[in-house]
């Protein structure tokens, strides 16, 4: 089945036709034909013989913009002037900027925002660096670090190509909790030297946000940061996705009438995610939880794991059971991918148990598309943004972040990542439903209610400066 248009692929096209009775009509039936779905029509343009128009057409791939505009070239008296791809437009030059705060208009302004008047300031925090916080930008900027190995499901593809990622993360923390993030991305692999370089940048942010560290060394990297840092660190494909993992399985679970302690749940994926996922979830009393990798299910005593493997193995799988991810699933409540695209069938959910669940969280291409299971699953999520139930960590991150910087917290303590799923699952509420089980990321209940809840429970674990 192909996949359906989504605007990632979106192209806009502005076309010359001529000008007589159903050129329009042909355009869209040439377009429609070849399966691309017409977004918006715009800049409609009369000249007399001729008239011009600019055509947004959703597409599902970049082989489809192709086919779409071969078959817009066929139309007769019908010629493209200008051809875009939406997305990369969107990227040309960045999607962040630096803005001023203070104004500078006169010498007046200049005497105190900069010499003489600075020394004043800079003084005052020689005198007591915690005025940081409070007189520079660290009371509201957070440094988004990621070294490239680990990419939404792209894998490592380096830091120069996994600013795209970063540049948007940034783009959406000020949008949705008016943080002030930037992008930070390192080359190097080596744990040891991203630990030695995040320590250098602490006297500028107020946070740090770790963001698609391959496994294992991502777990070394953010339990070291924690420990040595004096602000919170956050490893967002860590403790993002199972945060907003644990709100979305605490609603499905009340649409199907089941509980944490008696279901059974395969996670496909058992790195930096699938862990910490995993480790949430037994928190939230999930007691038969079974991982599975390239190599099949994660056990105690299988060889050549890794460290954070080990872990799992020794607390995960309590039956010890062995086989691949297609082995694994007959009898399972629920399947959370964390791994990449198709990785099961549908063949292999109807052998999950009755009322299945399914969390296909791979991007851009999930572990099964939504449209080949529609009719076996009460309750299907994504991590894309096209399909209902977006399992999305900017549900999480903004508002963890607007929370603890708000209420000054050294650390994100394991409290705080579980008020925050509560908050994100209490704002459905009674509106919950299938294909509601997880508010939207626009929904504006969310970022007020996760950053209250974070910051109080940052309060009640006595993480905060000056407690």
């Amino acid at each position: 089945m192909p996949d359906s248009p989504t605007p990632a692929y979106s192209i806009r096209i502005r076309v010359r036709m001529e000008n007589r009775p159903g050129m329009l009509g042909h355009l869209a039936i040439a377009i429609g034909e070849v399966g691309g779905n017409i977004r918006a029509l715009e800049g409609f343009e009369v000249k007399t013989a001729y008239l011009d128009e600019d055509v947004v057409v959703d597409c599902s791939s970049e082989a489809h913009q192709a086919e779409v505009r071969a078959a817009i070239e066929a139309v007769d008296g019908l010629e493209i002037l200008e051809w875009e791809d939406r997305t990369f437009t969107m990227h040309e030059g960045g999607k962040i900027e630096v803005l001023s705060l203070a104004p500078v208009s006169d010498v007046d302004d200049l005497s105190m925002a900069y010499t003489p008047g600075v020394a004043r300031v800079c003084m005052a925090i020689a005198k007591d660096e915690t005025l940081a916080h409070e007189l520079t930008i660290k009371r509201n900027t957070v440094a988004i670090v990621s070294d490239g190995t680990a990419v939404l499901g792209l894998g490592d593809i380096g830091p120069y190509a996994a600013m795209p990622v970063m540049e948007g993360k940034a783009l959406l923390f000020k949008h949705f909790a008016g943080v002030d993030a930037f992008p930070i991305c390192i080359n190097t692999k080596d744990p040891e030297e991203i630990i030695d370089f995040v320590m250098k940048l602490e006297p500028t942010f107020g946070g740090v946000n770790l963001e698609d560290i391959a496994a294992p060394g991502a777990f070394e990297v953010e339990a070291r940061l924690d420990e040595m840092l004096d602000i919170p660190v956050f490893h967002d494909d860590q403790h993002g996705t199972a945060i907003v993992t644990l709100a979305a399985l605490h609603n499905a679970l009340r649409i199907v009438d089941k509980r944490h302690e008696d279901i059974k749940v395969v996670v496909a994926g058992v790195g930096a995610a699938g862990v910490a996922v995993s480790k949430i979830l037994m928190g939230a009393g999930v007691r038969n939880i079974i991982g599975a990798d390239r190599q099949g299910s994660v056990y105690e005593g299988r060889e050549g794991l890794n460290s954070s493997k080990q872990w799992f193995a020794e607390n995960t799988n309590p039956d010890n059971v062995r086989g691949s991810l297609s082995d694994v699933l007959p009898g399972a409540d629920v399947f959370i991918g964390l791994s990449g695209p198709n990785l099961i069938t549908a063949d292999d959910v109807k052998s999950m148990a009755a009322e299945p669940i399914v969390f296909a969280m791979a991007n851009p291409d999930p572990e099964i598309r939504p449209e080949l299971i529609r009719d076996i699953c009460p309750v299907i999520a994504t991590g894309r943004s096209d399909f209902p139930n977006q399992i999305n960590n900017v549900l999480a991150f903004p508002g963890v972040f607007r929370g603890a910087l708000d209420a000054g917290a050294r650390r994100v303590t394991e409290h705080m990542k579980v008020a925050a799923a509560h908050a994100i699952a209490s704002v459905v509420g009674d509106e919950l439903r299938p294909d509601f089980i997880i508010p939207s990321v626009f929904d504006g209940r969310v970022v007020p209610a996760v950053a209250a809840a974070t910051r109080d429970a940052a309060r009640a674990d006595g993480v905060c400066r000056g407690s």
